[in-house]
C-alpha cells in the first residue's frame, strides 16, 4: 500500500510519518512545501528509509500533484498540509486561502480524476481508495464553560484560519456527494507534542518560562469568571491523535460503496483524555464502529 501524506514535514505530519513507518510496511510519499513550519529535520530519521519518497511541492500546484498521482498511484491520501496559526491568519489571511482552500480543492480534483481511473498501486480498486482530510474543531467556533462539539454542531468559524478550514471541509463533503469520492474528515482539537513549531501555546509557554520571559495569555479562550481558569483542550500528537487518524484511514466501511465522512471527537474527564471515533453516513444517518489502531493497521 502507498500513502500520499501532504504536510509531512510539519508537526502532525512528521509524527504521522514516523508512526506509520514504525507500525506498517507501507510505502510513503511525503509532500511538503517546507514553509516556516515544515522542516526536513523533523524527518531526518525517516527520509533515509527506502520506503519513503520525499517531494518538495505545493499542494496548490496542480501539475505537480497530477505528476505525483500518476507516478506513485497512492491507495490513500492523508491531507495534513495546512496553514494553522490563528494569529498569523489575522495578520495575513491570503496564505490560508491559498493552501487550505485552493490546495485542498486541487488535491480533491486530482484525486477525483485519479480514483475514477482505478489505478491505485496495490489493488487498482476505486472503492479501496481513501482521501482523509485532517481539519480542526475550530470550524465549530468556541466552546463555553460546558459541552462538546459533535458532527451535528453547526459550523461557526471565528477566524480567517477557521474559515479557510471550514471552506475546505465543505469542498471535501461536496466532492463526496457530487462525485462519489471516498472521503473522510477529522475535526480534532488542538494538538501538542514532538516537532511542534514553537509559536503554539504549549511549546511557546515552556520556552518563555525557561528563558524567564512573559507567559502568553490568550483572551479568545473561554475564561471562567469564578476563578479565572481558561478552558482549552489539547490532544497529544501521537496518542491518540495520530493513532486516531490512522484508525480512521484504514477502518473498513460498514456498507460497501457507502461514503463515510468520519470525524473525531475528544472527551476530557478528570484530566484524562479518551477518543471516540464516530462514523457519519450519507444523509446524516449516524452509525458507530469500533476499530483499534492495531486492527486498522493489520486488517
Amino acid at each position: 500500500m502507498t500513502l500520499l501524506i501532504t504536510g509531512g514535514a510539519g508537526f502532525i505530519g512528521s509524527n504521522f510519518v514516523h508512526y506509520v513507518l514504525a507500525h506498517t510496511s507501507h510505502q510513503l510519499v511525503v509532500v511538503d512545501k517546507l514553509t516556516y513550519a515544515g522542516s526536513l529535520l523533523n524527518l531526518e530519521d525517516a527520509i533515509p528509509n527506502p520506503r519513503v519518497t520525499f517531494i518538495r511541492a505545493d499542494i496548490a500546484d496542480r501539475d505537480a500533484m497530477a505528476r505525483l498521482f500518476t507516478e506513485h498511484r497512492p491507495d490513500a491520501v492523508v491531507n495534513l498540509a495546512a496553514e494553522t496559526h490563528v494569529d498569523r491568519s489575522i495578520d495575513g489571511p491570503r496564505p490560508f486561502v491559498d493552501t487550505n482552500v485552493v490546495g485542498t480543492f486541487v488535491l480533491l480534483d486530482v484525486a477525483r480524476q485519479f480514483a475514477g481511473e482505478a489505478q491505485t498501486s496495490s489493488t487498482g480498486d476505486r472503492d479501496s481508495f481513501r482521501f482523509l482530510h485532517v481539519s480542526t474543531d475550530e470550524v465549530y467556533g468556541a466552546l463555553g464553560p460546558t459541552g462538546l462539539f459533535s458532527e451535528e454542531t453547526p459550523y461557526a468559524p471565528n477566524s480567517p484560519y477557521a474559515a479557510s478550514k471550514a471552506s475546505a471541509d465543505h469542498f471535501v463533503r461536496a466532492y463526496a456527494h457530487t462525485y462519489g469520492l471516498p472521503v473522510l474528515i477529522t475535526n480534532c482539537s488542538n494538538n501538542y507534542g514532538p516537532y511542534q513549531f514553537p509559536e503554539k501555546l504549549i511549546p511557546l509557554t515552556i520556552a518563555n518560562a525557561l528563558d524567564g520571559r512573559d507567559l502568553p495569555v490568550y483572551g479568545r479562550l473561554w475564561v471562567d469568571p469564578a476563578d479565572g481558569s481558561i478552558r482549552k483542550t489539547e490532544l497529544h500528537a501521537v496518542d491518540p491523535s495520530v493513532e486516531g487518524h490512522i484508525t480512521v484511514t484504514f477502518a473498513p466501511d460498514e456498507a460497501a460503496g457507502m461514503v463515510v465522512p468520519v470525524k473525531m471527537e475528544e472527551r476530557y474527564r478528570r484530566g484524562r483524555d479518551t477518543t471516540e471515533v464516530r462514523g457519519v453516513a450519507t444523509y446524516s444517518k449516524f452509525r458507530r464502529f469500533q476499530v483499534s489502531t492495531s486492527e486498522a493497521l493489520n486488517p
